[in-house]
């Protein structure tokens, strides 16, 4: 009769479901932070924390996914809390981290339930540089209610958990965190007229075509570049459509080569400036109509590491 195997060697029944919940952790996390590499950093930390307890703790755990999402969900308000400060001292204005077109980023919550008519936010959505800028403005509170209840269909019950308060009031978080959505939020634009709007943003922009830029600029347009205190780049927003436009059109006689690509950036056209046939710049657009409202500038090389590697 053999010995049974040392439990360290008995093979972990629960592996596969841990692993499989990363891609589920990174959405979570990139919409709470508005950062991939903070996102990235919290999953390590979290599968860290798994894999420190024993193996009799693990399997006591029911749900080793809601323990994992649980644990992550309370890293991210724990650096939400902190992000304020953080953005108070960082050079210039803070922009989302851009992300290329990735299935990764849309993906839901992996078998959960049709989606409560009740819901404003579908997951696409819930990835656009336009929804991310505005999670910056709630708190931290606010922001993981409303991710987490309102994109990945989480109950109030779980959310309490995560942010110490109680479902009631996590209800009223995310209610509250609804209104700023729906206050930023201007008509719906197709979105192939949304591409378009960006395609003749674009051979505007190309060819220096000054008056083509502001006939495609809403009057109120706002430019707003992040450059981070690395590279050069205008510290306050820009605004006003003749003054965005001059100043493209400047930055397209000064830059040598460059050459302007359309791509999704975070699931909208976007654009990619790369003057010397390198990465310096990943456009986002808020299109309302046959106009941009809002551009979004991200210079920071920092920021720019998905588009520059792999």
């Amino acid at each position: 009769m053999t010995t049974s195997e040392p439990e360290r060697d008995r093979p972990d029944p629960s592996l596969n479901a841990i692993i499989s919940e990363r891609r589920q952790l990174i959405n979570m996390a990139y919409r709470l932070l508005g950062s991939l590499a903070e996102a990235e950093d919290v999953v390590q930390e979290t599968y860290a924390r798994w894999y420190a307890m024993s193996r009799p703790q693990q399997d006591a755990i029911e749900s080793p996914g809601a323990w994992l999402t649980r644990v992550a969900g309370r890293i991210c308000y724990d650096l939400l809390g902190s992000a304020r400060a953080r953005r108070e001292r960082y050079v210039g204005e803070w922009i989302p981290e851009p992300l290329p077109d990735s299935t990764e980023w849309i993906n839901g919550r992996q078998g959960s339930a049709p989606a409560d008519p009740a819901d404003r936010v579908t997951l696409d959505e819930s990835v656009t540089m336009a929804f991310l800028v505005v999670l910056e403005s709630m708190t931290p509170a606010e922001r993981v209610a409303f991710v987490l209840h309102d994109v990945f269909r989480f109950s109030f019950a779980e959310v309490a958990e995560i942010v110490g308060r109680t479902p009631a009031a996590c209800r009223q978080l995310a209610s509250s965190a609804r209104r700023r959505v729906r206050a930023s939020q201007g008509p719906a634009t197709p979105a192939a007229q949304r591409a378009a709007v960006v395609r003749s943003f674009k051979e505007a922009w190309e060819a220096k075509d000054l008056d083509a830029l502001i006939a495609l600029l809403d009057p109120d347009a706002t430019g707003i570049a992040d450059g981070g205190g690395l590279v050069s780049a205008v510290l306050e927003p820009v605004e006003g459509a003749e003054r965005v436009a001059r100043f493209l059109v400047d930055i397209a006689d000064r830059a040598t080569d460059l050459t302007i690509t359309e791509r999704l950036v975070n699931g909208q056209p976007g654009l990619v400036a790369r003057p010397d046939d390198v990465t310096v710049a990943v456009m986002a657009f808020d299109v309302v109509g046959d106009r941009i409202r809002r551009i979004w500038a991200v210079r920071n090389p920092e920021k720019l590491r998905p588009w520059t590697t792999g």
